[in-house]
């Protein structure tokens, strides 16, 4: 099993869970971090005992030492960042969400077959323990024929007009940044894309929804409702409703407990704990394995998946009217 060199694109908050994981796996070591903005790099890379630092990305994509890189930029700079990776040949896994829209996408995905590279969106909840029993639990009909998904992600700040979820051109708002979360679950759960989306927004003075919500219908009359929100406090849970019981998911984009509820039975809590430093280290180390496997893509969030889910939230945008700079 080959070591693993990895480059981190963007400094930012994010890039220290991605460190933090890469700390708990073996077989691999972050070689370089690289930030635009001057002197981020070097704090970065010395509280992590990084070697290398570079105050710019041409410098990270052209070290010939990286394998991959792991990219946590905005959402509006990701197709940019993900479109120089793949021209100098580097493997490459981005924070959700993916691009800005499906379009984007599938550029992306044509130029990482052309360049013989692997690609993968970061979505964390989808390579958790727990959810990979959830979904065997659906296999196996526990709760019976499932005909409603709820689930809500929300959380309650004071953002300045500045912050990246309000600010309309780093491709901000609920939608993309926490509604992702509850579409995935959605996904998961019903594989398939949805027949009919309705949604509604509360829109910010700065064009982005600070609150929303979403109504999926499926084919066999199944139904995700789902919402996002940053100026209010909501539980964060999922609920999973089927003809012989429900399964509940307490903070489900995190999802380390399943609690089965079936008729006429008391509560079962199945538990798959892990430290609050590992969260990324499952969707890490199945990157790590895809390209060890020399595989183009994942098996547990293929690109024509990622392509699903930014058609969705492609159509919920254009019910609100919201397009971003450069659309």
């Amino acid at each position: 099993m080959q070591s693993i060199n990895w480059g981190v694109m963007g400094c930012g908050g994010i890039a220290h869970q991605f460190a933090l994981a890469i700390k708990k796996l073996e077989k691999c070591t972050i070689l370089a971090g690289a930030s635009n903005t001057k002197g981020r790099a070097k704090d970065f890379t010395e509280q992590y005992q990084i070697p290398r630092a570079y105050d710019n990305y041409q410098s990270l994509v052209t070290d010939p030492d990286i394998d991959v890189i792991y990219i946590a930029t905005t959402h509006n700079f990701h197709f940019e960042n993900i479109k120089l990776c793949l021209q100098h040949g580097k493997h490459v896994i981005c924070e959700k969400p993916f691009t800005v829209n499906a379009q984007q996408t599938k550029i992306l995905i044509a130029l990482a077959t052309e360049n013989n590279c692997f690609m993968m969106e970061c979505v964390w909840t989808r390579f958790l323990p727990a959810i990979e029993h959830l979904k065997q639990l659906l296999s196996e009909n526990i709760i019976g024929e499932v005909h409603t998904v709820k689930a809500n992600f929300s959380i309650c700040e004071d953002f300045p007009l500045e912050h990246r979820l309000r600010n309309k051109s780093l491709a901000g708002g609920a939608l993309l940044d926490l509604g992702i979360y509850p579409l995935t679950l959605a996904s998961i759960v019903f594989g398939e894309q949805p027949s009919r989306i309705q949604s509604s927004a509360v829109m910010g003075e700065d064009g982005v929804d600070e609150s929303s919500c979403y109504l999926l219908e499926y084919q066999q009359h199944q139904r995700a409702i789902l919402s996002a929100s940053f100026i209010e406090e909501s539980p964060t849970e999922g609920i999973i409703s089927g003809t012989k019981g429900y399964i509940r998911i307490p903070d489900f984009l995190g999802a380390q407990e399943l609690h089965i509820k079936l008729k006429d039975q008391a509560i079962k809590v199945s538990s798959f704990p892990f430290d609050a430093d590992e969260n990324f280290t499952f969707e890490v180390a199945h990157a790590m394995q895809c390209i060890r496997e020399s595989k183009q893509q994942s098996d547990i969030l293929p690109l024509d998946t990622t392509t699903a889910m930014m058609a969705i939230m492609d159509s919920i945008r254009n019910q609100w009217g919201l397009k971003y700079p450069g659309e």
